[in-house]
């Protein structure tokens, strides 16, 4: 049996890997997945003092209080971040990492500085009271009419600090073994680049970026690869 820790992107909950999650669970494997502070069911927490930090201590917490160990991390977009500084903070209990269309910092940058301009820009136009509200479905990849309107319902804002506050990195994150599954692979967002320069070997899933939400059978038969650490 395989221990999971599947963590949301922005904008989004635990929730959202409702589907992927019942697809390890029926294989035989734990899964958990937590939502971070201010978003899906915590959303009354949301504040402009949340920072990335914040969701390292939501997650590290839980692998803590879980008592969990030999884990494989999953991180979507947004939640690369806070995968790796969770699994530079206590490798010994990380056995892989996956990063699913998911950003990626060295030690002392933040996602504003992996980030290209038109999102940045894009982020500092929407803000508001320090929370970025979440953009259409169709701009992670949800077209299908009942999809949309599932997720567009339960996406909520993200705190903005999360995205300008530098990541900090000891280096033991790069000793454990990692995968990047991609997405989006011909999109705007440089979720190739960062894997190439980390120098992970990647899987191509050409499904959209909200793959738990519009391929999840795709995405769970990748996921349970690693499994058999494949």
């Amino acid at each position: 049996m395989t221990t999971y820790v599947l963590v949301h992107g922005a904008w989004h909950g635990g929730w959202c890997w409702r589907h992927v999650a019942a697809r390890l669970q029926a294989a035989g494997h734990e899964v958990h997945t937590p939502t971070l502070t201010g978003l899906g069911e915590r959303a009354h927490l949301a504040g402009p003092e949340i920072g990335l930090r914040t969701h390292i201590d939501d997650l590290s917490g839980l692998l803590t209080y879980e008592g969990l160990r030999d884990v494989v991390l999953v991180g979507h977009s947004y939640a690369g971040l806070v995968v790796r500084e969770a699994a530079d903070r206590m490798p010994e209990r990380v056995a892989r990492i996956t990063m699913v269309d998911a950003w990626a910092g060295r030690d002392g940058e933040s996602l504003d500085d992996v980030a290209p301009g038109f999102f940045r820009d894009w982020i500092e136009s929407v803000t508001v009271d320090g929370l970025v509200p979440p953009a259409p479905a169709a701009t992670v990849g949800v077209t299908e009419p009942d999809q949309v309107a599932w997720l567009e319902s339960k996406l909520t804002p993200h705190p903005r600090r999360t995205f300008s506050q530098p990541t900090r990195l000891s280096g033991a994150v790069d000793a454990i073994p990692c995968r990047a599954v991609l997405c989006t692979p011909g999109g705007p967002m440089p979720f190739v680049r960062l894997a190439d320069e980390h120098g992970w070997a990647a899987t191509v899933l050409d499904v959209g970026h909200d793959a738990m939400v519009t391929a999840p059978g795709e995405l769970a038969d990748v996921l349970l690869q690693d499994a058999c650490g494949s």
